[in-house]
């Protein structure tokens, strides 16, 4: 039960997510928030939540890769009831299993609201989509912070503890990058220069994401717990 929860279905999540990402992104009709006329999806100049609009910016139906693109975030929620089970593995330790426990509640706060991004499309909820998606990666700051100290007073291989770091770091730069920046709608260049952004804080998130299952999975085999 453990090694479902804790690992296969975080992998089977992020790669879901990854090759859901790359279907939408195939079948998007094209436009972006500048220029209505663009062909297909553009990765420099599309955000990832234009995938899930129930209408492409061109105006054509963009049915099929919102219920694909859509669907790959409200799974996110099964992310974080994942890590709901995770701070059973660390129980050796009082001070770890109590850290764990914030850590993992910060997890499960940051994936329900990755969850309302695909539940609010731009198209349809735009103040609640926005709002979703501007502080999903919030919760991941407290929760990175935690786990790194978690896996650092573990048994398991401190390379985990230092990806968790690098999660922690990147996150809160493009949390700040958040709150400095302005609005993609000001320019060209500022709407190209957080889709990029965007794309690349990401995939951080769910790399890392991915490598903390085999954290677990090393900590399972030590536990004896399946």
């Amino acid at each position: 039960m453990y090694y479902f929860w804790t690992v296969k279905l975080i992998r089977f999540v992020v790669i879901f997510f990854i090759l859901a990402t790359i279907i939408s992104g195939y079948f998007y009709p094209g436009g972006n928030i500048h220029d209505p006329s663009q062909f297909g999806y553009s990765v420099t100049h599309n955000f990832l939540s234009d995938l899930g609009g129930y209408k492409s910016h061109s105006g054509k139906s963009n049915i099929l890769s919102a219920l694909l693109f859509n669907t790959s975030m409200i799974m996110f929620v099964l992310v974080g009831v994942s890590f709901l089970f995770a701070p059973r593995l660390f129980k050796e330790n009082n001070l770890n299993y109590f850290l764990s426990i914030l850590g993992s509640v910060f997890f499960f706060l940051g994936t329900i609201f990755f969850a309302g991004v695909g539940l609010t499309p731009y198209d349809l909820y735009l103040d609640m989509h926005i709002f979703f998606a501007i502080n999903a990666f919030r919760f991941l700051i407290p929760a990175s912070i935690l786990y790194f100290i978690v896996l650092l007073k573990s048994s398991v291989n401190n390379k985990y503890a230092f990806t968790i770091m690098l999660l922690f770091f990147f996150t809160f730069l493009y949390v700040v990058y958040q709150i400095v920046s302005a609005s993609p709608l000001e320019s060209l260049e500022k709407m190209v220069e957080q889709a990029i952004l965007q794309k690349i804080i990401a995939f951080i998130n769910v790399v890392s994401i991915f490598i903390l299952s085999f954290a677990f999975a090393e900590q399972l085999r030590k536990l004896d717990l399946d």
